[in-house]
């Protein structure tokens, strides 16, 4: 399978990693290049990875959209875009070598004489650039749009590689937005490419520390042997923003946040945090580890108990007043969408069984955090007065993925004094303060591991429709029940949430 010889594992020594991964002659096709995404993220990783060494000298980079450009105006819009928002320095020489290799194709997803156009300068490519036949199609559009597209790569020929190349294709999430719509579009899809050659982007997957929850638990004595019902208590996962929707309301609304980021960011941190550990650190064993604690994923027989849905009202936030998500451009007075989410889940084997998984996500919240916070449970006896330990709590590890990357420590410990006094302390590692190399961002990480082949950091077909069965039915039962709670922008959302962690004598951390 394409990219098995690839893998990277982890957990090698320092004395199998001395040598840079380097793709090797391909180049990248973008569909929907004049968005935000490619022109704040794909184009400054690009650079960044040539910049790093670690493109081919001859990558080429296409660009397809609708705008009446020469190739000389995409080099343009690149260039500004790589000068504001590339991680490494610029560098002219890196520049010029990448500029090189850049096309601009000009037309819309149904036009035949555009992809005709896209093919010959593809085979230009290939010819002037020894690009090798090896392309990959990155849809940065619309999901209604990805059939389309897909279909006219096939209907020109561009789908199918020359002998011994590649043709791969990247899709950007929702992918659907229901089983039903994952489906159909993972059926059009691999109609058109094989399975193996289909790459679904999550960045949180790409991100440093969501790949070191792997090496904290497998590569450390310390951790494995309470990873277990035995000690944890319970494990709560939170991505929480402090922005509205900003221009995103054509997108969001009737999307709201569990279908944002429950069904694919949240559930794919459970899968790794509750996976047991791989026979290997390739991507079918580690899919096939992840999909066991999917499958074994538990709706909360009460749904009305355990989900909560809400929606920001206006509030203060950063010093400013806020309007609220119905107050927003673009949106329905009386839409029902949810722009918070939290509910319980459990995972019915051996290893979590009765252990409760808390997921929330919210707009307009705190503070901007996502963690994965694993806290254990109290020791059964202590010989310490009930005086001594008052503002002593549960011992907890917490996976801080942004914005400060890192992993904390909550234990107990004296108070220096003559008294016996414990009180909660914390141990904190930082990658800022711990690494002098600086973290590349996600799309590095993962267009990188596209162009090698590399599918560990991608989820396959299964886990998109299996995460879409989990959350499904909660979708259901919040549509005929009502409307979501209104929270104060600002605030932890939704006063039901806390209630909902109340009941099982429990409560949300506060990063």
């Amino acid at each position: 399978m394409s990219g098995s010889a690839n893998h990277i594992n982890p957990l090698r020594s320092s004395q199998d990693r001395r040598l840079p991964r380097i793709a090797g002659p391909s180049g990248l096709v973008i569909f929907g290049v004049t968005g935000d995404l490619s022109r704040k993220k794909l184009m400054p990783a690009v650079y960044d990875l040539a910049n790093r060494g670690l493109l081919p000298p001859g990558f080429s980079l296409v660009g397809f959209a609708r705008r009446e450009w020469a190739d000389e105006d995409f080099c343009a819009v690149v260039h500004e875009s790589v000068k504001q928002y590339a991680r490494t320095p610029f560098r002219e020489e890196v520049w010029r070598q990448l500029a090189d290799g850049m096309r601009f194709v000009s037309g819309t997803f149904d036009d035949d004489d555009a992809f005709v156009n896209l093919r010959g300068t593809i085979d230009a490519l290939d010819k002037e650039r020894g690009t090798g036949g090896n392309f990959a199609f990155y849809l940065s559009v619309p999901p209604k749009f990805f059939p389309k597209v897909v279909q006219q790569l096939k209907r020109h020929g561009l789908s199918d590689p020359p002998a011994d190349s590649w043709r791969r294709a990247v899709i950007e999430k929702p992918f659907g937005h229901d089983l039903a719509s994952a489906q159909q579009l993972n059926q059009v899809v691999h109609e058109v490419f094989p399975p193996h050659e289909v790459f679904r982007i999550d960045h949180y997957l790409g991100k440093e520390t969501v790949q070191n929850i792997l090496a904290l638990r497998f590569a450390n004595t310390m951790f494995e042997p309470i990873w277990n019902r035995s000690y944890v208590d319970h494990v709560q996962i939170t991505m929480a923003e402090d922005i509205g929707i900003g221009g995103r309301a054509g997108y969001y609304d009737g999307i709201g946040s569990a279908r944002d980021v429950i069904q694919n960011h949240l559930l794919q941190l459970l899968a790794l945090t509750a996976m047991e550990e791989p026979t290997s650190f390739d991507a079918d064993a580690l899919v096939t580890e992840k999909l066991k604690v999917l499958d074994a994923v538990k709706l909360p027989e009460d749904l009305g108990r355990h989900t909560v849905r809400g929606q920001y009202t206006a509030g203060w936030q950063g010093g400013q007043k806020v309007a609220g998500y119905l107050e927003e451009e673009g949106i329905d007075p009386a839409s029902v969408t949810d722009t918070y989410a939290a509910m319980r889940l459990e995972i019915d084997n051996r290893r979590w069984a009765g252990v409760p998984f808390y997921l929330r996500t919210g707009k307009r919240l705190g503070r901007r955090v996502t963690e994965i916070a694993v806290v254990f449970q109290t020791a059964p006896y202590s010989p310490f007065d009930t005086t001594d330990t008052q503002e002593l709590g549960h011992n907890a590890l917490v996976i801080r993925v942004q914005p400060d990357e890192g992993v904390t420590v909550r234990f107990g410990s004296k108070v220096p004094g003559t008294q016996m006094e414990i009180r909660d302390v914390t141990m904190d590692f930082a990658y800022g303060e711990s690494f002098t190399e600086s973290s590349p961002e996600a799309y590095e990480r993962l267009l990188l591991d596209l162009l090698l082949g590399d599918a560990n950091l991608f989820p396959r077909h299964q886990e998109v429709e299996r995460s879409w069965e989990i959350l499904d039915p909660i979708e259901e039962f919040w549509a005929e029940h009502g409307r979501p709670e209104p929270y104060t922008a600002g605030t932890w959302g939704p006063k039901a949430a806390d209630e909902m962690l109340g009941r099982d004598g429990r409560s949300w951390r506060r990063p």
